[in-house]
Order: C-alpha cells, then structure tokens, then sequence
C-alpha cells in the first residue's frame, strides 16, 4: 500500500462528506448525483482492496447527515438506514446473487418493488394510533423533530384508522414530497401574486417541510407515501413486505399504487423498464426503483451492513444527456472557498429543464476534458441538481479558443488561491474575509462548538450580512440593540439576548477560537492539538511549515493550510479586530493533554444532560485528548448516559462497555 492510495481514499471521504452535507443539510446540491455515486463507487472499490484503511467516519460506514441547529433532536428506535445502488443489469444480478450466495438458495428471490421517491425521508410515530412524532432522517440514528410541520401535510393522518385496535407503538417510514401538478400550481399562483417561484419539486418539499413557521409549511402543496414501518411483524401476523405495506394501507396510511410483487431479478429488470418508460406520465419525481427481499424473516436473516441493508437495493435511472456550446467559462467561488469551473451554454432543453449553465468541477476536468469557449459539448442532467459536462463534441474543421487557466486570484476577494499538491480542487485562501464564504464562515464561527453564540442562526445571520451590518466575523462584536432589534423576527429582549451571548462569547479557549477560524481541515480535535502544542495563538501564527508538521496528527495538506491562512493580510486584520474587540483566553503554559489520564480513551453520549450539552461535553473530552464517537464498539472505553439515553446503553451493556452517569462525566472532568 502506497501513501497516495492513502491520501486518494481521505480526499474521496473529505468530497463525499462536503457533497453529502450540501444535497442533505442544506438542500443546496453541488454536484449531479449520478457523479457522487461514482465517486462513493470508487472509495467502496479502494476501501474493499485495502481494508485496513476503513475508518467509522467514512462515509461508506456512515448513514446521512447531521440535523439542523434549528429543530430540537428526535432519536430513532430503529436506526434509518440509506441503501446500495445499480446501474445496470449485471450488477442487479450480482445483487440478487449475494443474496442467494449468503441465504443457501438455489431458487429465485421474491421481491417487491416500487418507484424511489425524489423527496425527503421521514419517521412518523404513532402510539395507541395517535401522531406524536414526526421526524427526518437526520444522521440515520438522531434526526429533527418536525412534528408540527408533518401535521400540516393533508395526506398524513393525524390519527389511524380502519381497524379496530391499532398497535400501541408504531414507527413508519416514508418519502415526503410535491407532486408535479402540485409545484405547477404553487408556481402559477406566485407567478400570479408576483411571488417568488420554487425551482423544482424536490427542493420545495425539502425546504418546507424544515419551515420554522408550521403556518408556512401548510402553503405548500406536500404529499407522502409510505413504504415501511419497523418492528411491524410484533404487530401482526404479516410475513412479507407486500403484506406490511396492505397493513399500513388499511391503518389509512398513504402507500404508491405502483408497488409490485416480483420474482427474481429478471422481473425486476422488466419492472425498471416499464417505470422509466412511464415516468413521465406519473405525478411526482423519481430517480429510480426500490427492491426489497419479500420475505421478511429472509431480511432478518440477510441483516445489514453499517450503511444499508443487505435486502434492498436502489436501481438508478440513467442520466440525460443533450449538446450546445460553451459560450464562456468563468470561476465561482462556494461557501467553503473551493474554485468550481462553470460553463456558460446556449439554451438547452434537458431532463425536463432548460439548462444555461453546467459544472466543470475542477481544472482537472477542464484539462482532462479540453474544454475551450465556443466548443460544442455534451451536458449530462441527473435528477434536479446542477448539470455537468460530460465530454467535448468537436467537428473535424473545428477553430478553437485558447486552453483555459488558473486565476491568479480570488475572483471575488483577490486572496491568494491554493491548490496543494495532488489535488484537484483549487481554493480562496481568505477565509474571514472573502465575500462568497462570508455568510458560512460567520455561521461556523458562531455555532456551538466554536464560539458557542447562542441565537445567531442562519437567518439571522443571512440578514446581517443581506443588510451589510456584518461584513466579518470582527463585526459582530460592533452590533447595537437596536440594529439587532429591527431583524425579521426580532424585537428588544431577542436583541438584548443576542447581545448577552456575544459578550459571554468573548472569554473562550484557544481551542475553540481556533476551530471558530474556519481554517481548512482543522476540527475540534486539531484545534485542540494546536492549542495544547502551541499556548497561545502568537506562536501559532509565527509557526513555519516544519514546525507545523512536526505535531502529531497535523499532516503536510493541513499545515500548508494553516501557514496559507495565517499569512493572508485580510485573515490578520479580521484576528486582530476580533482581539482588539475583547475576545480572550487563558494562555496555557503546559500541555494539559500530556498530563490527561483519559487522553486516547474513547467516549459516547447519549442521552439529554443537565450541566451542559452533549456538544459542550464532548468539546471539554477532546479537549484532553480523549476521542468522542456517535456509536458503541468494543473499542469503547465508556457510555455517558444522560436522560432518556436509547439503546446505546443496551448496547454498550451487551459489550461490556462501562456506562457512567452526568455526574461520572463530572468528575472526570473536574480530576483533570
């Protein structure tokens, strides 16, 4: 094994994750889905070839994302597992061969099918046939708790019905979403009220349904299907999928009428073909078909790998493809400073949208694929999500424009751009300053594991920076009450609030003043790294390269960032306006890490605390030096279990894993 495989495997994880968060967390897709899943393909197909390197934050062990800030956290019973993809025939032939392979069966598997839903996954708990939670995915374990937006979607039962005793716990799952006649009233009656349109049914539904307001949430037109629920053969007599999904229909539980029941992968093959072939006469969006093994004692028996069950499978529906010409190329900056290529195109009609613009990804894309202005290309549209250029179509007697370069310098700031050695990603080293990372690096600096200011969100910081009132992270200790006061859903007490929590802001830790900088690569544990190494922020900002390298953990890729960030003018204006404005913390004059018994030992939470939040926890754990993962292993050395912990704690008691109390936590701490 070389370092580059290496190095490859932890860049494919670094770009799944970013990708992952924009099209999950954000609803803010950067990349076309069809080019994740190869880029998830080839980190499975190295991760297969060099075991050794699989870690449990990779995201090929990992479900989804975390939730949003903005909505108090929902644990799920039975955790929400994505799944598997194909793309053709021979590799759902391989699946279903697997499937034999692992069960001993010669004879063909029975499955049922239907359409995967373009929308968003939720988890709906009913208890004695009553709604009481309604959630999203969230990380597959813990997601938000949207209760009151579910309760607005008509087709969602507030109560079951149809039989005469229901359950006494029943968890379901299903995809939330906006039909096509739905988005295409919703956007007449704007266009008609001179409001603003939505840009695709996906999108919308996600958007509503994470609606602070659950009064806004009931304007749009959202819809479900459901598709499962757990632990649903402890509550009836079904032995098949086909059968659960009868019950959740007679319970009033809204279920596709295009589910089918089929033999072997041959009939799932024909049933791939009919459904693509009628996609566009059905009214909602699809990205593919769902498989499930019927039986469910074989799912049971099947069981899971850490990702997706072993019993389903998506079957992806083919990308669309069209040709125009580049008519320009210029640079965009993202909110985390990364350089993306972006073609500009004539007009053209693609997978049911015009299309006018198109990614190039990165300059080696541009290099590998030639792409020049005024080349006719071919565009690829997978899904609603930003078309990609597939390839350049050149006529033989073709005159072309000279090969596309580098900027020198942030298009949008001038700061130094940065591309480390072997890799593809170009980056604007201004951070604290750039206009185009300006709102994400102000809703890091404020979040709760960095400066930990309380009622900075996103929208307000979105109208902070729409209103020019803060244009750096330096600035938000220059608010005024009654700049605070005139925000959209703010008055006098919200602003004196605010203002309370940005003063206690200013006594912090190194570590998290650090982390708070948003420096590329560097996380709670590095920054922790850094701080114990270094005491104060002076001698970090005067380290050179080698001295950089030389700390554990601290590679070649993350210590040139951190030289490139500190040396940048605008950087050191922002930290030096951030100290003159008060911000402060204790120099440290050992290594509290080196003097740590719990350094290298690693912790879960689980469960609500009194004395802090779980996130406060596991920054003061870290902090000296222990490790604090989301699931139980026998690598666990314990459990910190506060209210209503879950099933961590039976898990870890099934180990032999320690469990401890909020007041065990506190006593480690205080020790320390």
């Amino acid at each position: 094994m070389t370092r580059s495989v290496e190095h490859r495997i932890n860049k494919l994880r670094e770009d799944l994750e970013r990708y992952s968060y924009a099209y999950h967390v954000l609803d803010d897709p950067v990349i076309p889905d069809a080019e994740y899943d190869a880029l998830f393909r080839t980190l499975q197909k190295l991760e297969e070839d060099h075991p050794q390197l699989i870690t449990p934050d990779s995201p090929t062990q990992r479900v989804g994302e975390k939730p949003l800030d903005a909505f108090a956290p929902a644990e799920h019973q039975v955790p929400m597992l994505s799944l598997g993809n194909v793309f053709d025939a021979d590799e759902l032939e391989a699946f279903e061969t697997r499937i034999r392979d692992r069960l001993g069966e010669s004879r063909e598997i029975e499955y049922t099918a239907e359409p995967k839903i373009d929308g968003l996954a939720v988890s709906l708990l009913y208890e004695s046939g009553r709604l009481v939670r309604g959630a999203t995915r969230g990380d597959g374990f813990t997601g938000e708790d949207i209760t009151e937006n579910i309760r607005t979607i008509r087709s969602v039962p507030l109560r079951l019905q149809g039989i005469e005793a229901w359950p006494e716990r029943l968890e379901v799952r299903g995809e939330v979403f906006m039909s096509r006649s739905g988005f295409e009233r919703y956007n007449a009656q704007a266009r008609h009220e001179g409001g603003k349109t939505l840009v695709n049914p996906r999108n919308a539904a996600a958007g509503a349904l994470r609606r602070l307001d659950p009064g806004e949430t009931s304007r749009y037109p959202l819809d479900v299907f459901f598709y499962s629920a757990s632990h649903i053969e402890r509550l009836t007599p079904v032995r098949t999928q086909y059968e659960a999904l009868q019950y959740l229909k007679d319970l009033g539980l809204k279920v596709c009428d295009e589910v089918r029941q089929l033999s072997g992968f041959r009939e799932c093959l024909e049933y791939y073909e009919e459904i693509l072939g009628r996609k566009s006469l059905l009214d909602y969006e699809m990205d593919g078909v769902v498989y499930k093994v019927n039986d469910l004692n074989l799912q049971e028996a099947l069981g899971m790998v850490s990702r997706a069950p072993r019993w389903a499978v998506a079957h992806k529906f083919p990308a669309q493809e069209a040709m125009t010409r580049v008519t320009g190329i210029r640079f965009q900056v993202g909110r985390t400073g990364a350089l993306t290529p972006v073609a500009s195109l004539d007009p053209v009609f693609v997978g049911g949208a015009t299309v006018s613009n198109a990614t190039l990804h990165n300059m080696n894309e541009v290099r590998r694929k030639d792409v020049r202005v005024g080349d006719d290309v071919i565009i690829r549209r997978a899904g609603d999500v930003i078309p990609e250029v597939v390839k350049t179509a050149l006529k033989p007697d073709a005159v072309r424009g000279g090969a596309i370069e580098m900027p020198a310098g942030c298009p949008e700031c001038g700061a130094e751009v940065v591309q480390v050695e072997d890799e593809a990603v170009i980056r604007c080293s201004g951070g604290l300053f750039c206009p185009a990372q300006r709102k994400g690096a102000i809703k890091h600096f404020a979040s709760r594991t960095a400066m930990d200011i309380e009622g900075l969100g996103h929208k307000l910081v979105d109208q902070l920076v729409e209103e020019k009132l803060v244009s750096s992270v330096k600035d938000i200790y220059h608010l005024k009450s009654e700049q605070v006061a005139g925000m959209e859903r703010m008055g006098e007490l919200s602003a004196a609030n605010l203002l309370d929590a940005i003063g206690k802001s200013r006594h912090t830790t190194l570590a998290r003043f650090i982390y708070a900088l948003g420096i590329r690569g560097v996380g709670e544990a590095t920054a922790a790294t850094l701080a114990d190494h270094f005491g104060d922020l002076d001698h970090l900002e005067q380290a050179d390269l080698e001295q950089l390298q030389d700390i554990p953990d601290v590679g070649p890729v993350i210590a040139r960032n951190i030289h490139v960030f500190f040396r940048q003018p605008h950087n050191q204006e922002v930290i030096a306006g951030l100290r003159e404005a008060g911000i402060t913390w204790e120099v440290m004059t050992g290594s509290r890490t080196a003097r740590s018994s719990i350094a290298g030992k690693t912790y879960v939470l689980t469960g609500r605390l009194e004395q802090f939040t779980r996130a406060q926890a596991a920054s003061q754990l870290k902090a000296l030096g222990a490790k604090v993962t989301g699931s139980v292993s026998g690598e666990t050395h314990a459990v910190i279990a506060g209210e209503n912990p879950g099933s961590k704690v039976d898990k870890a008691r099934s180990l032999g894993v320690q469990v401890l109390t909020e007041q065990d936590l506190l006593e480690i701490l205080q020790d320390e």
